[in-house]
């Protein structure tokens, strides 16, 4: 039998406004908290670009190129996607707060061993630790966070959850470019180091959120559901039309839960097509270009004659800056101008811009004009534009929102596993690439 996700529609009548409700207030509070958990994925999406362009951090790896500086981002991807299916398991057996405690374990320990790093594998395969911490953390707070969300307030949350990419993305490049002249390994040690910090940030909030209404009831503990619900959505009043809405939209649905499997994705045609959307979005997000300049900012600068580490590590920072306001501005509107708009306008952005940066990079080569150079830079602010305004706030927001309870956190796995795929074959391909054919990779 297909399944909808479901869909509640009954309101609590309170025309009171926000600051007066204070149940309102804190479940705000604990949402927007638990966005900084996606920070440490923004932060790691930051951290080699910002890396490459430090001496000292080159020197301690040895002047990495190749097929080495590709494994050196690819194997967080691999943490990823070893942690993802066993997040969702433990999300659905044991509920979703579970899994946000076990991935700040896991990025505590991975970010230690990092900072602490005496030799360039230890480094290396300290991000294993931290790509499996980023794996727990982004299947188990966009659930939670979309499972306790006010209804009216539910896709908002959403699409916010991925703003804390660029919030972990701004800090860490900002960090870099105050650190780049630190003559000492302290100048991409205090960098990694600090990655942990926007995570411990989300720790308040997190602790006073509630486990997920949703996943009590599919597990028969309908009392303690009820009563998070009434006193989250409804201001105490268990008699709420919502919260009886929400209660009697999963008891329907908790036998089939209880028997739910990855199979059940090819059973039915609106199934299948939710996996195809949820492969592809994953796969998208990860080869639309926005790899080759999250990871290698440096080379790319490089080959288009910006070589000063100063400039570099600027026009990184200014670059997460763009992404975090273009991002903020994309969750907020996400229900006025619609799912369906937001990707199409991106997918046109992107495409046009990446047309031009090939153009003005060959030209480049070929001229070695500086105006070609510096024109690229305003279309890589440009082509981040495209990308920010669906591809950031929809990867984890709308397989939430198109799959149902009873698949949600499998369907969300499906997303980040086929996205991890796809940056793991980027990120180590890319390096070679660049190295080999620079500008002329990007027509691939």
């Amino acid at each position: 039998m297909e399944e909808a996700p479901e869909n509640t529609t009954v309101f609590p009548d309170d025309s009171r406004p926000l600051w007066k409700r204070g149940y309102l207030l804190k479940l705000n509070f604990i949402t927007l908290s638990m966005v900084l958990f996606s920070s440490a994925n923004g932060y790691d999406g930051s951290i080699m670009g910002g890396l490459l362009a430090l001496p000292y951090w080159n020197q301690f790896m040895h002047h990495p190129s190749g097929a080495y500086l590709g494994w050196i981002p690819a194997i967080y991807w691999i943490g990823n996607f070893i942690g993802f299916p066993i997040a969702a398991w433990v999300a659905n057996r044991y509920g979703r707060k579970i899994g946000i405690y076990l991935g700040f374990s896991f990025l505590l320990l991975g970010v230690v061993m990092q900072t602490a790093a005496q030799n360039e594998a230890t480094f290396t395969y300290s991000r294993l630790f931290i790509g499996f911490a980023s794996a727990w953390l982004g299947n188990a707070a966009p659930l939670l966070i979309n499972e306790i969300a006010h209804p009216k307030k539910r896709s908002i949350a959403n699409a916010r959850f991925m703003v804390g990419w660029y919030f972990g993305g701004t800090l860490c490049s900002w960090v870099v470019f105050a650190c780049r002249d630190i003559a000492s390994d302290w100048c991409w040690r205090i960098p990694v180091l600090i990655q942990i910090t926007l995570p411990v940030m989300a720790l308040p909030g997190f602790v006073m959120a509630p486990e997920s209404p949703r996943w009590l009831i599919s597990v028969g503990r309908v009392e303690q559901a009820t009563e998070i619900l009434s006193t989250q959505h409804a201001g105490g009043n268990k008699n709420d039309p919502l919260v009886h809405e929400i209660q009697a939209a999963i008891n329907e649905k908790k036998e089939a839960c209880t028997n739910a499997s990855y199979a059940d994705m090819f059973k039915t045609p609106g199934n299948r097509h939710r996996l195809f959307i949820s492969v592809t979005l994953g796969v998208f997000s990860q080869w639309a270009g926005n790899g080759i300049v999250s990871y290698y900012l440096p080379l790319i600068l490089n080959s288009i004659g910006i070589t000063s580490t100063t400039y570099q590590t600027l026009i990184s920072s200014c670059l997460n800056v763009w992404n975090l306001l273009w991002d903020i501005a994309a969750a907020t509107s996400v229900d006025k101008l619609g799912r369906r708009f937001l990707f199409l306008t991106s997918a046109s952005i992107m495409l046009v811009s990446f047309i031009v940066i090939t153009g003005l990079s060959t030209t480049f080569a070929q001229t070695e004009s500086a105006v070609f150079g510096l024109v690229v830079i305003p279309f890589l602010f440009i082509i981040f534009t495209g990308y920010d305004i669906a591809m950031t706030p929809f990867l984890t927001a709308y397989p939430c929102e198109i799959w149902s309870f009873t698949q949600r956190s499998r369907g969300l796995t499906v997303t980040w596993c086929s996205s991890v795929v796809a940056l793991f074959l980027n990120t180590f391909a890319n390096a070679i690439a660049l190295e080999a054919i620079q500008w002329r990779y990007y027509f691939v």
